[in-house]
């Protein structure tokens, strides 16, 4: 029984959906002309339409004169800079795009050039960039100014024509049939003229049906754009790619420097400091067993701060290599959940072990997400999940606190994206105010590179 009821429940929210998704296409004709968008794509169809022409002058001068110019040598060097200079009208129709299509293009990699006039030249006829920005100012210079006459000039005629009743009554236009005979005539089609009311009336209905149905035109040849620009104007994923690559490098630098100057500091600041302090105290025991005395005071007090001094290198030690994670990294998280100061529900499912360098990313992720909760979120709560499915090592954390965690904020969430980043991981947080947090850390279990 409350299986049918479920049922007809879910079959009714699917049509009540369908009705509204119906009745919103509607809606959507109708406000067409009037929206926003519209007249955005209406006006970079325009200014495609116009610089069309720039575009085919520029690549006819340039390039024509660089090869005729070819036999004296110096139109190499013009065809190379035809090539970086039509950057310039990628970075035009980028701003174009972004301001008036609502299309944000990354811009690719700056042109760098070889040194002297042979490596400019060299670096300008390879330049990749600059050559898919030549296709598309040729591709631009072809396609915009017809498509852009075309939905335009409808457009324009569609709003003429909705409006024709106004200025046929207004200036009363004159035209003279083969007869002779004068016609209150704004409009014919071949010996039929449009001199009445109801003519009229009928005609400005045709004129409106159009203006609904020429917002779509324009669209359609803005939407064309948008993929042409993303195609060829904006950064490849090879370029992508590479600085991400930079900048997983970069980080890796720097948190590398960053644990070497941790480990300095605890080193020089404790660990050396004790040893010092036993050696000094050995010497005073050494010299009061030479004159007979009792030394048992200082013998305690050097063997108290060997101790010390041990405890310290090992949590040195743990914080370049967690000695945990030699028994795996399920073993090693739950010693570390067991640790936290709030309680922590750990699942582990690991059908194979990760890498080494995996390992430590995801303990010591791990533990600065341990660290944030108990810290920031007045928590009562966390719970821990980590499994891999087939080559992804999925680690999630969440927790019953206050939420409003901000990976831009400074939470310490930036740092840990990064250094997913640098194995090709990612790390995704939703955090609504009031919560709860959910932090998730996905890292490939078999990274070597």
């Amino acid at each position: 029984m409350t299986e049918t009821v479920y049922a007809q429940f879910s079959t009714y929210a699917e049509a009540n959906a369908a009705v509204g998704k119906t009745g919103r296409v509607p809606k959507t004709l109708l406000r067409a002309p009037i929206d926003a968008q519209t007249w955005r794509d209406a006006a970079y169809v325009l200014l495609g339409t116009f610089l069309g022409p720039v575009g085919i002058a520029y690549l006819y001068a340039g390039f024509g004169a660089g090869l005729l110019l070819t036999v004296v040598l110096v139109g190499i060097p013009l065809l190379a800079a035809v090539v970086v200079g039509s950057r310039i009208f990628g970075h035009i129709y980028r701003g174009l795009a972004m301001g008036l299509l609502r299309t944000d293009v990354e811009a690719p990699l700056e042109f760098r050039s070889r040194p002297g006039l042979l490596g400019f030249v060299r670096s300008g006829l390879t330049d990749r960039d600059g050559w898919r920005a030549v296709v598309f100012v040729l591709v631009k210079s072809v396609l915009g100014p017809v498509l852009g006459y075309l939905v335009l000039t409808f457009a324009a005629m569609s709003a003429f024509v909705a409006i024709s009743p106004i200025p046929w009554w207004l200036f009363h236009p004159v035209n003279i049939d083969s007869a002779g005979v004068e016609r209150h005539s704004i409009v014919q089609f071949g010996d039929v003229y449009f001199e009445t009311w109801p003519q009229m009336l009928a005609f400005s209905a045709l004129g409106f049906v159009c203006v609904f149905i020429a917002p779509w035109p324009i669209r359609a040849v803005a939407s064309l754009d948008r993929q042409l620009v993303q195609a060829l104007l904006g950064k490849t994923k090879g370029d992508a790619r590479v600085e991400q690559l930079e900048h997983a490098r970069t980080t890796v630098v720097e948190d590398s420097a960053a644990t070497l100057r941790r480990v300095e500091r605890d080193l020089h600041d404790g660990t050396q400091a004790r040893l010092v302090n036993m050696a000094m105290a050995l010497g005073r025991a050494e010299e009061k067993l030479a004159t007979g005395g009792d030394a048992t005071a200082l013998v305690s007090d050097a063997h108290a701060t060997a101790k010390e001094a041990l405890r310290e290198l090992r949590e040195v030690v743990r914080g370049i290599h967690p000695p945990a994670l030699d028994l795996g990294l399920g073993a090693a998280l739950e010693t570390l959940a067991s640790r936290s100061p709030v309680p922590v529900d750990c699942t582990v499912h690991l059908a194979t072990r990760p890498s080494p360098g995996i390992e430590a990313i995801a303990y010591f992720s791990v533990a600065e997400l341990l660290t944030n909760v108990a810290k920031h979120a007045n928590a009562s709560k966390i719970w821990l999940d980590i499994r891999d499915v087939g080559t992804v090592l999925t680690i999630t954390v969440r927790d019953n606190g206050i939420g409003g965690a901000d990976p831009i904020g400074g939470t310490g969430l930036t740092g840990l994206r990064s250094r997913a980043e640098t194995v090709d991981g990612h790390l995704d947080v939703t955090s609504p105010i009031g919560g709860p947090t959910v932090v998730t850390i996905a890292l490939p279990t078999g990274w070597t590179s």
